[in-house]
């Protein structure tokens, strides 16, 4: 992985997953757009207790930011081991295994190829995605994916 082209638009890591958790909604581009620019945003009930205050203000503040974010796409300007692990839970309803051994962490997750994909697609610069040879979950489309920072 890693030779897909990166979206142009960045965000910080909890822009990134305020945005995913709206996306959760169903909305079509357009009323999240409308939804966020006119601050008319749900109530998170999720562990992670987004206010979508700062999502607002990006899309208030640098509007083509925001909108570009939603429709082409974004990267993560950077990525923390935890944010990863909770971007997965989000976006793709997987409690991912989080490994945290001091010069070993990682994030591992079974994923097909458009969710790993797309994975890549968002992570910050310093993140490497592998797949794994162990023919994991093979029968359900999904095989199993290791996350780590960056050697070198």
């Amino acid at each position: 992985m890693g030779k897909g082209t990166k979206p142009e638009t960045k965000l910080s890591q909890w822009d990134a997953l305020s945005l995913e958790s709206l996306k959760a909604q169903g909305w079509s581009e357009d009323e999240l757009i409308r939804r966020v620019q006119s601050g008319n945003l749900p109530q998170d009930e999720s562990k992670f207790k987004f206010d979508y205050a700062g999502l607002a203000a990006l899309a208030s503040e640098q509007a083509t930011t925001f909108t570009g974010a939603v429709r082409d796409g974004y990267q993560i300007k950077f990525n923390t081991i935890r944010g990863i692990h909770s971007w997965i839970l989000i976006v793709f309803g997987q409690e991912a295994e989080l490994v945290l051994e001091p010069g070993a962490e990682a994030v591992i997750a079974s994923l097909s190829e458009e969710e790993a994909a797309r994975l890549d697609a968002v992570l910050s610069f310093g993140w490497t995605l592998s797949l794994q040879d162990n023919g994991a979950s093979a029968a359900e489309g999904k095989q199993l994916y290791k996350i780590v920072p960056a050697q070198g």
